[in-house]
């Protein structure tokens, strides 16, 4: 096998290491905000976000001036992406049916989905406004029927963002707070003076938002573990560097430590895909930020085979994988992990995104091995019931469940089972021991 890299990122150990600061400040955080509650809210807000308004909470009159001051086209455009998620997270639901058969005479099981019952959905919006994740967690929520929604997110230049609040209307949340970062995630999960806890948190965020996440689960639940935005571009010789930069670069400008890396067998499309990246970043307004996680982050990876590409791609199980190659569907068929696909050169990660319908809370950090996205699904718990509804059925289990109950040395089991046997078999069997 040859795999050659023509440009590497951050060594594991330093990734590792800032990861470690991390997990360090957040602990000592999410410790102050469950000892001082809304006090420390308040001063994690001051001294991150500039912005300590009278309720952190918005009001209806200050949903409805927010929602005013956004223009016509923006409000058509918003609707118009919350239709397509909502109409694709519909169909997911859909697909999910509650179950219930009788496995043998007499005897019921089945399963029910039901919804979360509260939410914490926090949306991203201290750099760049993130609209579209306010779709991606309250409409799809509201799709799986949760009953209640608190949704966050942080000001923006000193003031809620009147798209995001819009976003955050429309797609149904009860409750809008305008808070950013483990403050907020802190408050949602572990609950303060005014901000009741909820049952699980959703959504994206910075390192910080993600380790609060991770530090939080067992206490709520969580979608999944989504932090900084990867992105890779799987390519072969049927398309260009300017396309195979572009989508680089679209990702990196998420952040300063969002990876990017380009997977390919073409030698030469490596070599321009770096000359081109250096073109854009001249110009691109978001240059900062993305040439800073490219330098660190970003990854020219050269194979000679496609199965080297599969096989590169899964092990680095990235969040957003870009597909253009000669044989997109092949790739389709054997990638096992990512967070996401985006197979041709007709399709890019921006579509999903921000409006295609495909949700774009994704796995990060290799979790594309173990889990999926967010969907509808993640909201629902399926809860599975039986029920024995005659007398054979009844003394018939309990005698299998009374001798399996006894082989692993469960007295009070198995009495449970012959207690059974006893009043609706009729079988005389003695305490303590296994039906016969």
């Amino acid at each position: 096998m040859t795999i050659a890299y023509l440009k590497r990122g951050k060594p594991e150990l330093e990734r590792s290491q800032d990861d470690e600061k991390t997990r360090a400040v957040v602990e000592t955080t999410l410790k102050d905000i469950e000892t001082r509650g809304d006090a420390a809210v308040r001063e994690l807000s001051e001294k991150f976000d500039k912005f300590s308004p009278p309720s952190f909470r918005l009001s209806q009159s200050e949903i409805d001036a927010l929602m005013n001051r956004v223009s016509a086209r923006d409000m058509e455009d918003i609707k118009f992406a919350q239709a397509q998620v909502r109409n694709f997270a519909q169909a997911q639901r859909d697909s999910m049916l509650d179950i219930e058969i009788e496995t043998m005479p007499g005897v019921i099981l089945g399963h029910k989905n039901i919804p979360v019952q509260s939410v914490g959905c926090y949306v991203p919006g201290g750099k760049f406004p993130m609209v579209a994740s306010a779709h991606m967690s309250v409409a799809t929520a509201t799709v799986a029927g949760v009953p209640r929604i608190a949704a966050a997110t942080p000001p923006f230049k000193g003031e809620p963002n009147p798209a995001v609040i819009a976003a955050m209307h429309l797609g149904g949340a009860h409750e809008i707070y305008v808070l950013g970062g483990i403050q907020a995630i802190g408050a949602m999960a572990i609950g303060t003076e005014t901000v009741d806890p909820v049952h699980m948190l959703v959504g994206p965020g910075n390192a910080f938002v993600a380790e609060a996440k991770r530090q939080l689960f067992g206490r709520v639940g969580i979608d999944l573990f989504a932090g900084p935005t990867e992105t890779m571009v799987i390519a072969d010789g049927t398309v260009d560097a300017e396309m195979c930069a572009t989508d680089l670069l679209g990702q990196a400008e998420h952040g300063y430590n969002s990876p990017a890396v380009l997977v390919t067998n073409s030698e030469k499309l490596a070599k321009d895909t770096l000359a081109e990246i250096d073109r854009i970043l001249k110009i691109l307004p978001t240059r900062e930020t993305a040439a800073k996680s490219w330098e660190d982050y970003g990854e020219v990876i050269v194979c000679d085979t496609y199965e080297e590409m599969l096989e590169v791609a899964n092990d680095i199980a990235s969040e957003h994988v870009q597909v253009m190659t000669d044989r997109d569907d092949w790739f389709l068929e054997h990638m096992t992990c990512y967070g996401a696909l985006f197979l041709g050169p007709r399709t890019n990660v921006a579509n999903g995104d921000k409006v295609i319908g495909t949700n774009h809370t994704l796995p990060t950090k290799k979790a594309g091995r173990y889990t999926g996205g967010l969907w509808v699904g993640k909201y629902l718990k399926t809860h599975s019931y039986q029920k024995v509804l005659t007398d054979e059925a009844a003394a018939k289990m309990g005698e299998y469940c009374s001798r399996l109950c006894m082989l692993e040395g469960f007295v009070g089991h198995a009495e449970q089972a012959n207690l059974r046997v006893r009043r609706y078999g009729g079988r005389n069997i003695p305490y303590g021991t296994a039906a016969e």
